[in-house]
């Protein structure tokens, strides 16, 4: 169990009445979703559901999860106000129950688990992707920490173990096909907390 400062972090700040991150999907994800036939995909640590709710819209059917009841709430009520329904569950990887091979898509955005147990999260989460399904990843590299230091709106984690790095994405993910690895950097507009130039890893990768 992770200890109840990381839950009460992103419970008070889903409490507030706003969208923190929006309500507009990823860019990343928007991009490689046009490109994909809608079927099923999962969204790790999926806060207030901008990312999917929008694949819902897209005629996806959408499961997330986070450790946030709050998150869930803000979630359920985007999903309400675009007539879509996603099914969104609250707890730790572990604790939920998916199926092997239930998903075509795992979307990993933004999605920053804490530097002890996030490659063990990235297998555990292989297990639930069919063969032949995508990994769709952008999240912050090692170099962001530069960035939040210079300007902390462009958000992200502050500790350089819950960043990421394109060695780690292939230790993470060895049997997979790589689409796309690059680390970029990126101006980012998203909501309350991402706001300004970051540098990002971006992933797409096909399961063998």
């Amino acid at each position: 169990m992770r200890d109840h400062t990381w839950l009460e972090k992103w419970n008070e700040r889903y409490t507030q009445e706003e969208f923190v991150y929006g309500t507009e999907p990823n860019l990343y994800l928007q991009e490689k979703l046009a490109s994909l036939k809608p079927g099923t995909i999962l969204f790790p640590a999926d806060g207030e559901g901008r990312n999917s709710v929008y694949s819902a819209m897209q005629g996806w059917k959408a499961s997330a999860f986070d450790i946030s009841k709050q998150g869930r709430n803000k979630a359920l009520q985007l999903a309400a106000q675009n007539n879509v329904s996603i099914d969104y569950q609250v707890g730790e990887l572990q604790t939920l129950r998916f199926n092997k091979q239930q998903f075509d898509v795992i979307a990993l955005i933004y999605a920053h688990f804490p530097g002890d147990i996030k490659s063990a999260v990235h297998r555990m989460l292989d297990q639930y992707l069919r063969k032949g399904g995508f990994v769709i990843f952008e999240a912050f590299s090692k170099k962001h920490l530069g960035y939040v230091t210079k300007n902390e709106k462009v958000g992200g984690p502050r500790d350089l173990e819950s960043l990421f790095s394109i060695e780690e994405i292939n230790a993470d993910f060895p049997d997979y096909d790589i689409k796309e690895l690059k680390e970029v950097e990126i101006e980012l507009n998203e909501g309350l907390f991402h706001n300004g130039t970051g540098s990002v890893i971006r992933f797409v990768g096909q399961k063998r």
